[in-house]
């Protein structure tokens, strides 16, 4: 019995190791979250002849688009069917990053 102490304290001073824990996974999950809205945004506002590059390197142009899928045209008569979700970026934003 004498050695029992009061635990007192507020809710911040007894959780602080928690608490920062917590809002280090926070900045860490919203560039990823903002990150797939701006990817969602892209692949709506796709539209025939965008240059775009696929998410295994394929470079194309947008030639049909379908529900869930995008014909890519990736030489004078050759074209690919891909699912919309595969596409990663627009060309021309990949070529301005590298500049």
């Amino acid at each position: 019995m004498l050695l029992q102490t009061k635990s007192g304290g507020n809710f911040l001073t007894s959780n602080w190791p928690l608490l920062a824990i917590l809002l280090i996974f926070a900045f860490m999950w919203y560039p990823q979250i903002k990150r797939q809205k701006e990817q969602s945004k892209f692949i709506d506002n796709l539209s025939k002849g965008d240059e775009v590059v696929t998410d295994s390197g394929i470079i194309g142009i947008v030639n049909k688009i379908e529900d869930n899928s995008v014909t890519l045209k990736v030489d004078s008569k050759s074209f690919i069917k891909i699912l919309k979700a595969n596409i990663s970026r627009e060309r021309t934003a990949q070529l301005s990053s590298k500049s």
